[in-house]
């Protein structure tokens, strides 16, 4: 009798998906903890089993289309699993467990990350900083179960809860010729040396976006992913940057002065995200209900 052909394991899986994020085979393998040789050996056994190719091997490897394909039903399926083995974990250990967060910055989630954990001391919380392009892949895929991002991501199969909106200003050291000011053009910082985040992060988003509403493009001189460096470096003079208000208000550490910018664009929106069709575990749907009912202005649980 014939038994067909030999079913794809799950270690199989987990490396093609390894690979088809980085689009890297040594990277990959580094990551992976395996040979690079081996590593090859079982994407293109795969690729057999499937009878296509799922990479663009000229120059660079990518993804071809089947790959991308491919891809979207793996992380799926594996996402699947996943809730299964933490469904199983929650049934056998209430009050256990582990919830995965996702947020581009973390800054402002101390104060109600530590009020959780000291009412759920037996939940483990994952911090996943990721840039929000990712953050609704993931969410779909169960590799994170909520998310909280400054700017939208796209909304397909997801569910949302507005968590703050508030204003942006711009942070400069004392004795900077704004320091004295309460509101600033954006027109006035056409020539200003710009400590900023990374493309793609939402404080360079808004930056961006403000001065090309004026036809300008900001001068920057460094860029950064830590809210906390762009701080120190903006305080020891070396440029200007923009501050959301509630680092504003929580950041004692590092000397700043804080201009309003006179346009009613320059704000942010905290939204909270979680993927609709997924049963959430317990632990999750405790840390939503905390993170959606924090008061953001007063600093603690809204009562």
């Amino acid at each position: 009798m014939e038994t067909g052909s030999p079913a794809v394991d799950l270690n199989t899986l987990t490396q093609f998906l390894a690979v088809a994020r980085l689009e890297h085979l040594s990277r990959a393998a580094v990551e992976l903890r395996v040979a690079q040789p081996s590593l090859s050996r079982s994407i293109a056994r795969l690729e057999a089993e499937l009878g296509t190719p799922l990479f663009e091997r000229g120059g660079r490897l990518r993804l071809n289309a089947a790959g991308h394909l491919f891809r979207g039903y793996v992380e799926r399926a594996l996402g699947e699993l996943e809730a299964g083995r933490r469904a199983v974990a929650e049934a056998a250990g209430e009050g256990t467990g582990t919830v995965r967060l996702a947020s581009e910055t973390f800054l402002a989630f101390s104060t109600p990350l530590a009020a959780f954990k000291r009412a759920h001391p037996g939940v483990e919380i994952e911090l996943h900083q990721l840039p929000a392009a990712e953050m609704a892949r993931l969410l779909r895929a169960q590799d994170v179960d909520l998310a909280v991002a400054s700017q939208p991501i796209p909304a397909e199969g997801l569910e949302s809860a507005p968590l703050l909106d508030e204003e942006v200003g711009l942070a400069v050291p004392h004795g900077h010729r704004l320091a004295h000011r309460s509101s600033v053009d954006v027109g006035e910082l056409a020539d200003e040396p710009f400590i900023a985040a990374r493309p793609g992060h939402w404080q360079r988003r808004l930056l961006d976006r403000l001065f090309a509403a004026r036809g300008l493009t900001p001068r920057i001189v460094c860029e950064g992913d830590e809210a906390g460096a762009i701080a120190e470096l903006i305080s020891a003079g070396l440029g200007i940057g923009l501050v959301p208000d509630i680092a504003r208000r929580t950041a004692t550490r590092v000397p700043l002065a804080w201009v309003g910018v006179d346009s009613p664009d320059c704000r942010r929106a905290l939204t909270l995200y979680w993927a609709r069709a997924v049963h959430l575990p317990a632990p999750a749907r405790a840390l939503r209900e905390a993170i959606a009912g924090w008061d953001w202005a007063r600093g603690g649980p809204v009562v």
